[in-house]
């Protein structure tokens, strides 16, 4: 029987939990186990994880029972839910309260939490700075996680609230990388000004997560922000241009149109590219980039990231 201590990653074959579930398997040698939960232990990227030295749990965030089975004997997990499967903020709250009274029966010792801000504290539902989302949200993917934050410590688990960065990886996977417009030309669409947007990479999160760990109790009951770097929109639509040898501008567009642009969750992000630029500083200071390299010390900045990314950025036409 090993001695290691379990660390459970919901979410394993996805962005953030693959991250932390390759991170800890690159480690052999280290203090942690994986434990791979995911709905699909048939699927590929579970098999691979297996493959790799990695247990493979089934379970379902809709079912707390079979969370609370899966979650057994594991020292700490990795907790994230993914809006974008089924765009309802109030099918993240349910899950979230699965996970937090699926870690207490279990009994586990230390959860990190990927949150980010609810909005709401910010701008009020009242307020028309922006428009309200479903009746009763400005940001729903950002504010059913912020509110989410609650259910942890009234289940009394020891929780580490992560508020995580965008993701540089959605050039690649979310229809973010330049795309060609009406005169010839590639621009880079990012409605946020001339602010400075915190950013890393998927791998990077994990790597962090890990290092959070590693620390022991330091973070629990506390809240901590991560990043590789934070730049304007004209810096990263620049180094695009450079990584893939193409003149690419910054498509700065106004928030307020990039929420009719159509596609489903379009007022979402808008909604958000708002929050970035309007509360600049209380979104971009939590993430600090000197705590994210004591965690990583691998850290990468946009331009490393580039270097190995680049070549899988579709372009847009």
């Amino acid at each position: 029987m090993s001695d290691k201590k379990v660390i459970a990653v919901v979410g394993a074959t996805g962005s953030q939990g693959g991250g932390l579930a390759r991170a800890i398997l690159e480690n052999p040698d280290g203090e942690f186990s994986l434990r791979a939960i995911t709905r699909n232990p048939d699927s590929d990227k579970a098999k691979a994880l297996a493959e790799a030295g990695g247990e493979v749990v089934a379970a379902d965030m809709d079912d707390e029972e079979s969370l609370v089975r899966a979650l057994e004997e594991a020292h700490g997990a990795y907790f994230v839910t993914n809006f974008w499967e089924h765009f309802s903020p109030e099918k993240e709250t349910a899950q979230i309260g699965n996970l937090a009274r699926a870690a207490k029966r279990a009994g586990v010792n230390h959860v990190i939490w990927s949150t980010l801000e609810d909005t709401r504290e910010w701008v009020p539902l009242e307020d028309d700075r922006m428009p309200t989302l479903m009746e009763n949200y400005k940001v729903p993917h950002f504010d059913a996680k912020g509110a989410g934050n609650a259910l942890f410590a009234e289940a009394g688990v020891p929780t580490t609230n992560l508020l995580t960065s965008f993701y540089w990886d959605n050039l690649i996977g979310f229809g973010m990388g330049p795309a060609k417009g009406p005169d010839g030309n590639y621009g880079f669409t990012l409605p946020t000004g001339d602010v400075r947007v915190p950013g890393i990479a998927v791998e990077d999160i994990g790597r962090c997560a890990l290092g959070i760990f590693k620390r022991g109790d330091e973070f629990i009951g506390r809240t901590v922000g991560i990043a590789g770097e934070h730049l304007t929109g004209a810096e990263m639509a620049a180094a695009i241009g450079k990584a893939m040898g193409l003149d690419v501008t910054h498509n700065a567009v106004e928030p307020a149109v990039y929420r009719e642009f159509g596609f489903p969750g379009a007022d979402d992000l808008g909604n958000m590219f708002q929050f970035w630029h309007d509360f600049e500083d209380d979104y971009r200071r939590p993430r600090d980039i000197a705590f994210s390299r004591s965690l990583n010390p691998r850290l990468q900045t946009f331009e490393q990231w580039l270097e190995a990314n680049a070549d899988d950025i579709p372009l847009g036409e």
